[in-house]
């Protein structure tokens, strides 16, 4: 891996045209590293992080979001939401082609028509393809043969028909997933489509050797400009695949990675001060900036007393877990656990950066040994006399913070014994409603309150859906209700609100904190960005000349 990281960026980054090949300028090339590897271009995979950001430079879909999480325009110029939000029309810009393919005929790409939208949806959910992203679709209406109800009156007008009203339905069309791929391509290519990708975004794929080296080139004929400049502006994007996380941090920190997304324990004390600051020595070449992430990293708890394992009852008993909740100090643990990095989550379960959170402080849970105490005594285990151990399942990687919640709930007479679980095995099991004491995260997949509310529907237990918990609130599942029927915004994050707050009363999850985005550039970059989704987008960034 060393070796790859040596071989110039000249060998790779080459543009075939008029039967030549000329060398993008080294200025013009954005350079990042992605320790995890990318799997898959095809969208229809676009299933992590990483492999999101590489296929969202070479897709467009209908909408994207911007920085401040709003959808806006892409290749749909505008829409209408017509019969009570079940009818979504989307009409679509005239300007827009595919890349060129040099397997398929013509000097560049054909123009977008709305049926290679339908075709590329059509695709996600077909059973053949196993799309982890099949689920995108499932408030779309089936016609009477299966097929999504989607209808092309013409080559530039989509329309999509629901089941019923959904309104974060828009978010869901942001998503890699329902970008648009060229049928003929996916046809001709086949499996090879993960290589071979065809799109409309500002970059288009030169070179991908699997765990070396990635270069994506610029495409002459994306649509978007920018005051009259046609974007993107950069000549080509360079993505290295080093494993050793601090590697990579050493090539950065010499000018040879323009970026960095998060921190790794490797180097977080050399590159952040304790209070979560950028280290003042690199101060004249690096960059920080720090946005709320949309990502709720949380303990739950097994409600359902007939998939707890022998001796975990005591768990099904909401004193318990309140005088868990109540139990530690969360500032205290971002502070010398995490550098700062993170909002302790004092709040509702909904993570700050969207509408519906908490700011006032009414709900959640705060340090309090005094309510501690008052809860055991209530349900019978004064000082935690008589409490069985309960036993916490969690990965390698937050072993450092179960074990300062342990130490801090021994305090008060609550034992908690760790399980350190592989992460696919935690994974399953969770999913499997095997735990009683567990570890998660939930990330938004778009940004609606929506999505995290979702993990308490009863409806939604698993396996068949996220509710990792088996919560189950009549209460709760009318208010969803009512909020999937409500198009005003303002309202519906009243109702999210108050949903969120009957959930954590009832305490089926200890909140532990709402995670933040880092990024590091180098400060040649300028018009990077960033967001509470940390997408990547690149199609505005410049680099200056050092």
């Amino acid at each position: 891996m060393i070796g790859a990281r040596l071989i110039p960026l000249a060998l790779f980054v080459l543009l075939a045209g008029c039967g030549s090949e000329r060398q993008a300028d080294p200025a013009k090339v954005f350079r990042y590293n992605e320790p995890s590897g990318i799997s898959s271009l095809d969208p229809a995979f676009a299933r992590n992080l990483s492999n999101i950001w590489a296929v969202s430079q070479i897709f467009n879909g209908l909408v994207e979001l911007d920085d401040d999480m709003q959808v806006i325009p892409s290749i749909a110029t505008h829409w209408e939401v017509l019969e009570d939000g079940r009818l979504y029309r989307f009409f679509l810009r005239k300007d827009v082609v595919f890349h060129h393919d040099p397997s398929l005929s013509g000097e560049r790409g054909r123009t977008v028509r709305a049926e290679d939208f339908i075709f590329s949806f059509r695709r996600i959910v077909d059973p053949a393809v196993s799309s982890p992203g099949a689920w995108v679709f499932n408030e779309v209406q089936r016609r009477p043969d299966g097929s999504l109800d989607l209808t092309a009156p013409n080559d530039t007008v989509l329309e999509i028909r629901l089941r019923q009203p959904f309104p974060p339905f828009l978010g869901i069309l942001t998503m890699p997933y329902c970008t648009v791929v060229m049928p003929e391509a996916v046809e001709a290519h086949g499996q090879d489509f993960r290589m071979r990708p065809v799109g409309t975004g500002p970059f288009r794929i030169a070179f991908w050797k699997e765990g070396v080296k990635l270069v994506l080139r610029r495409n002459p004929w994306y649509f978007e400009s920018e005051q009259g400049n046609r974007l993107p502006y950069l000549e080509a994007v360079s993505v290295s695949f080093v494993i050793d996380k601090q590697a990579a941090f050493l090539e950065f920190i010499k000018g040879k990675l323009d970026f960095m997304s998060g921190i790794d324990p490797s180097y977080q004390d050399e590159l952040l001060t304790r209070d979560g600051q950028l280290n003042p020595v690199y101060a004249d070449r690096v960059r920080l900036s720090t946005q709320p992430y949309l990502n709720t990293e949380y303990l739950g708890f097994m409600l359902n007393a007939a998939n707890l394992p022998k001796g975990q009852q005591s768990i099904t008993d909401r004193r318990i877990r309140q005088a868990i909740n109540y139990g530690f100090d969360r500032k205290k643990m971002i502070r010398y656990l995490r550098n700062n990095i993170g909002i302790p989550g004092t709040g509702g379960f909904i993570p700050a950066g969207l509408p519906a959170a908490d700011t006032s402080g009414t709900i959640g849970y705060d340090y309090d040994p005094d309510r501690t105490a008052a809860l055991l005594a209530e349900a019978g285990h004064p000082g935690g006399k008589g409490l069985p151990p309960v036993v916490l399942s969690t990965t390698a990687e937050y072993l450092d913070l179960c074990k300062f919640i342990q130490h801090e709930l021994e305090q008060h007479g609550i034992t908690i014994r760790i399980d350190v679980t592989p992460p696919a095995a935690l994974k399953e099991l969770k999913a499997q409603a095997r735990l009683a004491f567990f570890r998660g995260s939930w990330i938004a997949d778009y940004p609606d309150a929506e999505n995290y509310l979702s993990l308490f529907l009863s409806a939604n237990h698993c396996p068949e859906g996220p509710n990792y918990f088996h919560f189950s609130s009549p209460a709760f599942d009318e208010l969803y209700q009512e909020a999937m029927q409500e198009t005003n915004p303002e309202l519906r994050h009243q109702l999210y609100h108050r949903m969120d707050s009957l959930a954590m009363a009832e305490a089926p999850a200890v909140v532990l904190y709402y995670d933040e985005v880092l990024r590091f550039t180098r400060k040649e970059v300028e018009g990077l960005g960033n967001n509470a989704i940390n997408s990547l987008k690149l199609k505005r960034v410049r680099k200056l000349r050092s």
